[in-house]
């Protein structure tokens, strides 16, 4: 009888825990609707699978009525047809199995609290289904597979709808994307400033700065597979010609390289410690056939030394890639040493009272302090464990694969 009660008990706690959880979610987020681009899809502009483009648009009000925030979605690349084909069936392959509704909290909240300096403005997620950082456009669709490789022409599309809602008429814009999103937001930044000339436009990369560096055997897995996405995808033609006139254009979509040339002021917010470089990057499934790294991979307070001085020395690596920018006042920067990857779409780790800091600032005010002007920010982190504010993420297997 005791033991039932306690069963009962114990039920009743983790439901009523599940319920305030739920509770907290919908106070610090709130959906979107989407919007479906059917008119875009006579232009060419659709998804892997021939679907049409897709984003989410919360409208501003009040002083943030002419002011654009674009936060494009992640999902990495596919580099050939079989990864492309496994994309396609998929919410980052079609629109076809995208949610009707999106939760923006972070920088896409409409709570003042939450996001005090763009709270006001319109808010756009952009949808990811290309495979491509929106980079492809290859006129010919194999018949074999039916995939479409048309993430610049999506792009395009997007924007072009976005100019005729009013962001023609834009007085302040930001361009962000978190992860592949991110380095869209660097590969197309320069462009995008070009089609506002009477805006103040910056551009935030979240998680996007992917660096070209060894894997564990000392093998060039990132770049040939960059380089692999770019012809799949004929990518070349919209990378900035500032790059690939000096690099090749597999090399161009590396932000070391694309970014050097960049005009427009870029933010870059990172872990130098990113998960997703560190598990597809430093150590991919090829390099660790036996899983050595896989529980050091999932939570990092179970790394060895010699996968925590490793770990180390990717850090290093990270920020000799970082340097090949030099330090123009214009760049905001935010690196600190948590293990993640995007920070400015969660409120957890955007703006909230136990959201991570570096140098006693939390990544809202570092981002809009640097983009309205009132004070730069260029900080890197000291190495790991000394940062006590990260959230670090702790993954379990169904997610390693990700």
């Amino acid at each position: 009888m005791l033991k039932a009660r306690l069963l009962v008990h114990h039920q009743w706690l983790s439901t009523l825990f599940c319920l305030v959880i739920l509770l907290l979610m919908r106070v610090e987020g709130y959906d979107v609707p989407v919007t479906f681009l059917e008119d875009a899809v006579a232009q060419g502009a659709v998804c892997l699978d021939g679907s049409p483009p897709a984003y989410h648009f919360d409208q501003g009000s009040g002083a943030g009525v002419n002011n654009w925030l674009i936060h494009i979605e992640g999902g990495a690349w596919c580099n050939n047809a079989t990864t492309c084909l496994a994309k396609r069936d998929t919410r980052l392959g079609s629109s076809k199995y995208m949610a009707k509704q999106y939760t923006f909290s972070g920088i896409l909240s409409k709570l003042r609290k939450f996001n005090p300096d763009f709270y006001s403005w319109n808010r756009v997620k952009v949808r990811y289904c290309d495979g491509s950082s929106f980079t492809g456009d290859v006129e010919a669709v194999d018949p074999r597979t039916k995939l479409y490789y048309r993430g610049a022409r999506v792009w395009r599309a997007i924007v072009d709808d976005l100019m005729a809602k009013g962001m023609k008429n834009a007085q302040n814009v930001l361009l962000s994307g978190c992860s592949a999103g991110g380095l869209t937001a660097i590969l197309h930044c320069d462009s995008f400033r070009a089609l506002l000339s009477g805006a103040k436009v910056k551009c935030l990369s979240d998680a996007g700065f992917f660096i070209n560096t060894k894997d564990l055997t000392g093998a060039p897995h990132i770049e040939e597979l960059f380089a692999q996405v770019v012809a799949t995808h004929e990518s070349a033609k919209n990378l900035p010609a500032s790059c690939t006139s000096k690099f090749s254009p597999g090399l161009c979509f590396f932000p070391q390289y694309a970014a050097q040339g960049m005009q427009t002021p870029l933010f870059l917010l990172n872990a130098a410690y990113d998960t997703w470089q560190v598990k597809n990057i430093l150590a991919p499934g090829v390099a660790d056939p036996h899983g050595t790294w896989h529980d050091c991979k999932a939570d990092i307070t179970k790394c060895s030394s010699s996968q925590l001085q490793t770990l180390q020395g990717f850090r290093t690596e990270f920020l000799n890639a970082l340097s090949l920018l030099g330090s123009p006042s214009s760049m905001g920067m935010f690196i600190n040493s948590c293990y993640a990857h995007c920070q400015s779409g969660t409120q957890e780790t955007w703006l909230r009272d136990d959201s991570p800091l570096l140098d006693g600032t939390n990544i809202a005010k570092a981002v809009g302090d640097w983009y309205f002007d009132r004070t730069a920010f260029q900080k890197i982190d000291c190495p790991m464990p000394c940062d006590k504010t990260c959230h670090n993420r702790v993954f379990d297997d169904r997610e390693m694969d990700k």
